[in-house]
């Protein structure tokens, strides 16, 4: 046991909560969370992390790194005032479910992996984008406290890519305070309650942001997760990770919490040398980052309390530099593929657009439009050849 696999541990829980808890804020604002449900839906996220990370770690051997759904974060803030909380945590519920049946039911898992990978990171792209386009809106209206930021996010990330985002809530908490728009954050030392919430199934809801939810959570951090850990040298218990990620999911989902899963860039913190030099002696980082987990967790309503304190454009701004990787990845893996690159465009579009039909949200339209579109594409080509 080396100090290097704790301090690998604290810093891969520093960049994974800290650096994207303004997401999580926004989702549960989106949806008309008060403080007490947001406080409890962090609580019940950093649950679901230590649980899992510690099951997973220690029965496998391996550092198995968990995470909530960032991407999932950002799908459910793109919903901002047309779902209610109760029908939210609903598609949570299936969410999880779903995670459990991809694991359990082998045709399940194999229409995920049939999806082309190129409309799954088109859909991602079109929920992300409006984040970072979002940055650019706060700035044309706040140049003074936008602009400093956005140089600080470009700076930190060549010198330290992982602590960019980290980088740019300490300056803003710094420039916020120096201009004196941070609000009263005397509530920021309470300890969160688990609040029960009562799920609602409300079919729109549960097609619109259920299955987008399910869909870009196991597109864009299960299957990068896998691949983190095989590069490492690590066998993948793929339906083990799922089965426990969904039960955490599953548990945490009626406190209001989003859907939980496998890290790729904090577990990449955990999977390497840098750790251990031996493979074999990594998996108690695994562990350590869930008691880290462990320890955030009963300081939920604390968390909360901080970011409602801070300027929106603050917090737009940590939201939207710290997608601007994904988003760029997303966009790659969109494009990657020459022949589906006009489906994947459509994809991405109607995404974008934030389209609503018959109640159901622009994430699944998307998908539906790419599909339909390389589809017709597939069969012209058949018909020509």
């Amino acid at each position: 046991m080396r100090p290097s696999v704790v301090t690998s541990a604290v810093v891969a829980t520093l960049v994974g909560f800290a650096g994207t808890l303004a997401i999580v804020i926004s989702a549960a604002k989106a949806v008309g969370a008060g403080p007490a449900e947001t406080s409890s839906w962090v609580t019940g996220l950093c649950l679901a992390m230590a649980g899992s990370s510690v099951v997973l770690s220690w029965r496998h051997r391996i550092p198995a790194i968990t995470a909530w759904s960032t991407p999932g974060a950002a799908l459910i803030a793109a919903t901002a005032g047309t779902i209610a909380f109760d029908a939210a945590v609903g598609a949570f519920v299936l969410a999880a479910l779903l995670v459990l049946a991809t694991a359990a039911v082998r045709p399940l898992a194999d229409l995920v992996a049939r999806i082309p990978p190129s409309l799954a990171s088109a859909m991602l792209a079109g929920i992300l984008v409006q984040f970072a386009v979002a940055v650019f809106q706060m700035a044309g209206a706040e140049p003074a406290f936008v602009l400093p930021l956005v140089a600080l996010f470009l700076v930190a990330r060549v010198l330290l890519p992982s602590m960019a985002p980290i980088a740019v809530l300490a300056g803003g908490v710094a420039l916020g305070a120096a201009t004196g728009r941070i609000g009263d954050v005397g509530g920021a030392l309470a300890v969160s309650d688990l609040m029960l919430v009562t799920p609602a199934f409300d079919p729109a809801v549960l097609i619109g942001l259920g299955v987008p939810l399910w869909l870009v959570t196991m597109a864009s951090q299960n299957l990068p997760g896998f691949t983190v850990l095989r590069a490492a040298g690590y066998p993948v218990p793929a339906r083990s990770i799922l089965t426990v990620t969904g039960l955490a999911s599953l548990l945490t989902a009626p406190f209001g919490a989003h859907t939980s899963n496998l890290a790729a860039i904090s577990a990449a913190i955990c999977t390497g040398p840098d750790t251990h030099p031996d493979p074999a002696k990594r998996w108690p980082a695994g562990v350590a980052y869930g008691l880290c987990y462990l320890l955030l967790a009963p300081f939920g309503a604390s968390f909360a309390a901080l970011f409602a304190a801070l300027p929106g454009p603050l917090v737009a701004t940590v939201a939207g530099t710290a997608l601007m990787s994904p988003l760029a990845g997303a966009l790659g893996g969109a494009m990657a593929e020459p022949k589906d690159r006009f489906a994947a465009v459509v994809t991405f579009a109607v995404t974008a657009s934030g389209l609503g039909l018959l109640g159901i949200g622009a994430a699944f339209w998307g998908l539906v439009a790419g599909l339909a579109t390389l589809g017709l594409e597939r069969a012209a080509a058949a018909r020509r050849g």
